[in-house]
């Protein structure tokens, strides 16, 4: 199946590392052009001896001036943004027990706002051009809250909402806009979850990983590669009656009709 990707311009925002690296070399091999950012030169610099002729940018999108200035330089020098795919930034897990009001704006910080501060420009300029789509990795932490995961679960509830709302906004203009909800996945941060976890239950990392995916249906782990290969999908014009849902992909780790 042709996804019609070729030469789209696409900017992937966590690109260097995880599900966000995965999906910026499954759009390269598509023969799309492909911008990722990072907070850290260092991982951008990594990344690029992967995926080659990607375009980097460091920028901390928890500010809403440095993320639109972004979003200005990318569309500058690489050309107007076709598609965006939002993988940046990860709520820090922590027992709610230990939650402080601040913890909880730490979270939106990190999960919510990392989004909002880049959807917002980009989804002005493409219904402006009359065409786009932004596709919002999330998380099941919006829907099956976990005492580790407060903060950031409340950060992708209020991400579902906003992908719903906004793509209902924008469908007359042309622009899609689709949320994915992958439950354990396996990259660094599901690592640093478990850690949470094992310091919850007074247990070892590997006893509490081992215990996170033994009902797993699949019997592992999705890996960054095959979630990226629905990413794709949905940022494609195949994808168009997608817009507006926030579709969970884990694998039946957690079956809902909902």
């Amino acid at each position: 199946m042709d996804l019609r990707l070729k030469l789209k311009n696409v900017l992937i925002t966590g690109g260097s590392k995880g599900l966000g690296l995965a999906c910026a070399k499954a759009f390269g091999a598509e023969g799309a052009r492909v911008a990722i950012v990072s907070r850290s030169q260092e991982n951008l610099a990594a990344a690029k001896k992967i995926l080659g002729e990607a375009y980097t940018i460091a920028a901390d999108l928890i500010d809403a001036s440095a993320a639109a200035a972004m979003v200005e330089r990318v569309e500058r020098e690489l050309g107007p943004i076709d598609v965006l795919v939002n993988s940046a930034g990860a709520a820090k897990r922590t027992d709610a027990d230990e939650l402080t009001p601040a913890a909880w704006r730490a979270g939106m910080d990190a999960k919510y706002f990392s989004y909002i501060n880049v959807i917002d420009p980009v989804v002005k300029r493409m219904a402006a051009r009359g065409r786009g789509a932004i596709v919002n990795i999330i998380g099941n932490g919006g829907k099956l809250p976990a005492p580790t995961h407060l903060a950031g679960g409340a950060a992708n509830a209020a991400l579902m909402l906003a992908t719903a709302g906004l793509a209902g906004a924008y469908a007359g203009k042309g622009v899609r806009v689709v949320g994915l909800n992958p439950g354990l996945t396996e990259t660094g941060r599901v690592a640093e979850g478990m850690k949470a976890e094992a310091k919850r239950q007074g247990i070892s990392e590997q006893e509490a990983l081992a215990r996170a995916t033994k009902n797993l249906p699949l019997g592992r782990m999705p890996r960054p590669e095959e979630l990226a290969d629905i990413v794709l999908f949905a940022a494609s014009e195949r994808g168009l009656l997608l817009s507006g849902a926030n579709i969970t992909v884990d694998a039946a780790h957690h079956p809902t009709i909902v």
